[in-house]
C-alpha cells in the first residue's frame, strides 16, 4: 500500500464557487442543486452521492458536519485495507467527498493526513490485430456493425460514441467533433472515408424517420444540461438529433419528460462481446479495445506520439506512451534469439 497526505481547502472564491444551497433542503437535495448548478452529468451526479452516503453509514449516520478530515481519513484507508477497491474508485470516493465539504458545505478540512492508498498497478492495454477488427466486425449483429466499426475509425470512448449528435459529424471534412469529453474538453478526431458512404445513408434513414416522428409528436430528442433553454427549438432539430438513437422513448432524469435518447452502452458492450465471440477470438476484448486497437495500429502506421495524444484527448502525452509496449516494432531490427538457431 502507498499512503499520500492529502489536503483540502477552502472553496474557491470565485462568483460560481460561491454558491450556497437551499439551507431547507435536505443534503441529498443539496448536493444535487449545486451539481446540477455546476452542469455535472447525472452520472457523476449518482457516484458521488453513493460515496457520500457511504461515507455517512460508514460513520453510523452522522451528519457530514458533525465530522471532519479524521473520519475522512479513516473512511478512505478503509476503502483501500478492507474492500481492496481499486485506484480509480478510491480516488472517485476522494473526489466525492472534497465536492461536498468545499462546494456544498463550505468547510475547510485542512490536512486530511496520510490516507492508506490503493497503489496502481501499470497495465498493458489488450489490443486486437487489424485481421481480428476486421474478424469482429464481420461476426457483429448487422444493427451493430456500423458504431463498432466508427469507433474502432475514430479512437472515440463508448459514450463518446453514443453522444454524438448530427452536428458534429463533418462528412465532407472528413472530421468528428467530440463535445464535452473526458475532462470537459472538446477535441476533433478523423472520420474514416471508408465508412463515408455508409455513414451518410445511416443519417438520411435517421432523417426521414426523424421527420415522422415530429409529425406524430414524439421527435423531440434529450439535450445537454442548459442548450434547450437557451435554444427552445434545438430539441426538435435534425442538427441535434442522436446519430445512434434509440427506438423507443425513454425519461429524461432531469426534466421528466419523455424524449428520444441515443443507444444504450450496455446494448454496444453486449454485442461486441457476442461478436467477439463468434469470432472465435480468445481475448477477453471489449467496446474499448477498439480505441486501444486504434491507437496502436496508427502508432504502428508510422504517425507521431503528439497527433495520437490530440487524436485520444489525452492530457498527458505519458498516457499516450503506453500504446508504444504494445505495438508491432519491426523498425528497431531485433530478432529472437530462438530464430537463430
Amino acid at each position: 500500500m502507498q499512503y499520500l497526505t492529502v489536503h483540502i481547502g477552502k472553496a474557491n472564491t470565485t462568483p460560481l464557487a460561491a454558491l450556497v444551497p437551499n439551507p431547507k433542503l435536505r443534503l441529498r437535495e443539496q448536493v444535487r442543486e449545486i451539481m446540477r448548478y455546476r452542469h455535472y452529468s447525472i452520472r457523476t451526479e449518482e457516484a458521488y452521492w453513493q460515496w457520500i452516503r457511504r461515507f455517512i453509514l460508514f460513520h453510523g449516520k452522522r451528519h457530514p458536519r458533525e465530522m471532519g478530515a479524521g473520519e475522512v481519513r479513516v473512511f478512505l484507508s478503509h476503502l483501500a485495507s478492507s474492500e481492496k477497491l481499486a485506484a480509480a474508485t478510491q480516488n472517485q470516493a476522494l473526489n466525492a467527498l472534497v465536492f461536498l465539504y468545499r462546494e456544498v458545505l463550505h468547510l475547510s478540512l485542512g490536512e486530511v493526513g496520510a490516507i492508506e492508498r490503493v497503489q496502481r498497478r501499470p497495465k498493458v492495454p489488450l489490443v486486437l490485430s487489424k485481421t481480428e477488427v476486421q474478424r469482429v466486425f464481420a461476426a457483429a449483429a448487422q444493427g451493430y456493425q456500423l458504431p463498432l466499426r466508427l469507433m474502432y475509425g475514430t479512437g472515440l470512448r463508448l459514450l463518446e460514441l453514443l453522444r454524438l449528435r448530427v452536428k458534429d459529424v463533418d462528412l465532407e471534412r472528413r472530421q468528428i467533433v467530440v463535445r464535452g469529453g473526458k475532462g470537459f474538453k472538446d477535441r476533433v478526431t478523423v472520420l474514416p472515408e471508408s465508412l463515408l458512404t455508409e455513414l451518410r445513408v445511416h443519417l438520411e434513414k435517421n432523417r426521414v424517420w426523424h421527420q415522422r416522428q415530429l409529425a406524430e409528436g414524439t421527435g423531440a430528442v434529450s439535450l445537454p444540461d442548459g442548450v434547450g433553454k437557451k435554444y427552445p427549438n434545438a430539441e426538435r432539430e435534425w442538427a441535434w438529433h442522436y446519430v445512434f438513437p434509440t427506438a423507443g422513448l425513454a425519461r429524461d432524469p432531469r426534466s421528466g419528460r419523455l424524449l428520444r435518447h441515443h443507444l444504450h452502452e450496455v446494448n454496444l458492450q453486449r454485442a461486441m462481446k457476442s461478436a467477439v465471440v463468434a469470432a472465435g477470438i480468445s481475448k477477453p476484448a471489449t467496446c474499448h479495445t477498439l480505441r486501444h486497437s486504434f491507437a496502436t495500429h496508427l502508432l504502428e502506421n508510422g504517425y507521431d506520439i503528439r497527433t495520437l495524444q490530440s487524436l485520444l484527448g489525452h492530457k498527458d502525452v505519458t498516457t499516450t506512451q503506453i500504446y508504444t509496449h504494445v505495438m508491432q516494432k519491426p523498425g528497431l531490427g531485433v530478432k529472437s534469439p530462438l530464430d537463430s538457431i
